[in-house]
């Protein structure tokens, strides 16, 4: 807190689920860090769908609010987490942060950027990455969707996980001052019903259990 020029953080994020520690006694700390004034809000990252009603089961029976948010790895062509992790947060009320928002690269006109680009060691056709370039049919269309509606792939990529009820903000990753004021204009970018069906044919989700593996 010192290195933040803070006396306490608004969300406490667990990076990991802990599963040598049993639950009651990591509420326990947590409950004594909120009444310390040290943190707030405590939330999660890379948890299961069943880790957050575990964790929300426990905090109840200790009648505190427990979870608040769930940073996970979420983007258009990364979509597992829609299979249970999101039902979960909804049923809980909590919000999803998504982080790798533009996976790795590869939504932000990866395939534009690599255009002409020379063969290297590790790499596809043209410069690609080799996962690039297995998913360089959905890259194709993607990218001219993007054109088309005349906003970057990146922006896009960020204003569709925006437009997602669950998801209350994005970590962009921005490494110079001018990305970041490039990301921001995607909380202008409203995508119409017929883009969104398009995203979804170009990138589809897997579904929500137990529908999507049962009858």
């Amino acid at each position: 807190m010192r290195r933040l020029h803070t006396d306490h953080i608004d969300v406490y994020q667990m990076h990991h689920v802990d599963r040598l520690t049993p639950w009651d006694e990591i509420w326990q700390a947590m409950e004594q860090l909120v009444q310390e004034g040290k943190i707030i809000y405590v939330g999660s990252s890379n948890f299961a769908g069943w880790d957050i009603a575990t964790a929300q089961a426990k905090a109840d029976n200790r009648h505190l609010l427990g979870l608040i948010s769930e940073q996970a790895h979420y983007n258009l062509s990364s979509r597992g987490v829609e299979l249970e992790l999101i039902s979960a947060l909804e049923y809980y009320g909590l919000g999803l942060i998504p982080w790798s928002p533009l996976g790795g690269g590869l939504l932000a006109g990866s395939l534009q950027k690599n255009k002409g680009s020379s063969r290297r060691d590790g790499a596809g056709i043209g410069g690609l990455p080799q996962e690039a370039e297995q998913l360089q049919s959905s890259l194709t269309r993607y990218e001219k969707l993007c054109a088309d509606i005349g906003e970057s792939a990146a922006n896009v990529a960020i204003a569709w996980l925006l437009s997602r009820s669950v998801v209350s903000s994005v970590l962009v990753g921005s490494r110079t001052s001018s990305q970041l004021v490039s990301s921001l204009h995607a909380l202008d970018i409203k995508l119409t019903e017929e883009t969104l069906q398009e995203l979804n044919f170009i990138w589809p989700g897997p579904g929500s259990a137990p529908e999507a593996y049962a009858w």
